[in-house]
């Protein structure tokens, strides 16, 4: 089976390097030959073992060239390659998270249409298979939840806070300095790239495509050291990015992306260093946790190739994978979801604590070691729509410095 690879940074380098030094043992556990035949980039890769093209049409036009591997990231040109190669009766794999957020739907109803495969197991997980597991291993189940921690960056630096009371500057410059953050940082602590991964995984459960633009996402720029020192002293709580999904009570798909306050031992809340965890909740097998590296140039590269294997195995068959595409927004208003928060407010006189109390009823008063009188943190103890807490914390009449929602059922 000849393959070509499009994309020879970090993630297709790893590709092609596995492929090229596994060759023999992958024959031998699959039966296949897996040939790269060529490597389609704008640079030149002097002494690679690989011929290195800047032609797509030269794959394209290409009959030997069966599957084509996809590593280079965004939305153009790779949709059009993807698009291309499928109509051309090759298979498609991607590691690619926004191509499959934004166009996953076209891309499987052109797959459909041509009796081709259209896979994408790297682009959440990293090294964890999660797409292969919902789809096949949990089919039976149907999911009130699929939620996650999906960004290794945004993890690392909370961590460094909580564990090692550094600030949030101090813990994205530690990032970048190891290689765990890009040296623009925004698609990651902005909550992109947990939007985009989360979409999918929506997707895939519910069948109806999610698209990015529907989702409310807040990243952790705002995240102070002092908020979490908070958290950690309401029973060891501790903040991590949060990408959710879940049917709400009245059957509608709920969403959003945000830093949430989780509770210690809770599935979610030992998730350390730059790994991920997806949380999947079916009817049938209650709570299964899928946990490991969710990025890296092997980790990665051993996903693509497990998609890769598959469409040789399988070769001539399509894996019935697939979501319907949805004009309408298929999420409800996050601000009609029922929550809890947290907010750290400045407080000008004691009766401003007077006049919370009135807004909220029962509140949790939240303390930390040389606070400045002014300072106030609480938790709204009653479960309410984010509408009425945004509400009753404006009529309050306060300076809100932190509201973070608080996590209770991951």
């Amino acid at each position: 089976m000849k393959i070509a690879i499009i994309g020879h940074g970090v993630v297709g380098s790893g590709v092609a390097e596995t492929l090229l030094q596994k060759r023999e043992e992958l024959k031998v556990k699959t039966g296949v030959d897996l040939e790269v035949k060529y490597v389609l980039d704008l640079l030149e890769f002097p002494g690679l073992a690989i011929p290195v093209i800047h032609d797509f049409s030269i794959i394209e036009q290409d009959p030997e060239v069966s599957l084509v591997v996809e590593t280079m990231g965004g939305l153009s040109p790779a949709f059009e390659f993807a698009s291309r190669s499928l109509r051309a009766n090759k298979d498609y794999v991607t590691s690619n998270k926004e191509l499959v957020a934004q166009k996953g739907a076209q891309l499987l109803k052109i797959a459909k249409e041509m009796g081709r495969n259209f896979l994408f197991e790297a682009s959440v997980g990293g090294a964890i298979p999660v797409i292969r597991p919902i789809h096949q291993c949990l089919e039976a189940n149907s999911f009130s939840e699929v939620s996650g921690i999906l960004n290794g960056t945004t993890n690392f630096i909370l961590e460094r806070m909580i564990d090692d009371g550094a600030q949030f500057d101090d813990a994205l410059a530690l990032a970048q300095k190891l290689g765990y953050a890009e040296k623009d940082p925004s698609a990651d602590i902005d909550g992109l790239d947990t939007c985009r991964k989360i979409c999918i995984l929506a997707s895939l459960a519910y069948g109806k495509h999610v698209y990015p633009k529907d989702i409310h996402i807040e990243g952790i720029r705002d995240i102070n050291l002092i908020d979490v020192q908070y958290a950690a002293s309401w029973d060891s709580r501790v903040i991590k990015l949060i990408g959710k999904s879940k049917i709400n009570p009245e059957g509608k798909l709920a969403m959003i992306v945000c830093p949430m306050i989780v509770r210690r031992g809770s599935l979610l809340s030992s998730v350390n260093g730059v790994n991920n965890a997806v949380l999947v909740r079916g009817d049938l097998v209650g709570d299964i946790v899928l946990y490991g590296r969710g990025a890296g140039k092997y980790p990665t590269a051993s996903a693509v190739i497990a998609d890769v294997i598959d469409c040789a195995v399988h070769r001539g068959s399509r894996r019935e994978i697939y979501w319907e595409d949805s004009e309408e927004p298929a999420v409800t208003n996050y601000l009609d979801e029922l929550t809890q928060m947290y907010f750290r407010i400045s407080i000008r006189e004691k009766e401003d604590i007077d006049t919370v109390r009135a807004e909220f009823g029962n509140i949790r008063v939240l303390t930390r070691k040389n606070a400045a009188w002014s300072e106030f943190a609480f938790v709204t103890e009653e479960q309410m729509p984010e509408r009425e807490i945004i509400r009753k914390i404006a009529r309050c009449g306060v300076l809100v410095d932190t509201m973070i929602r608080v996590e209770s059922e991951i």
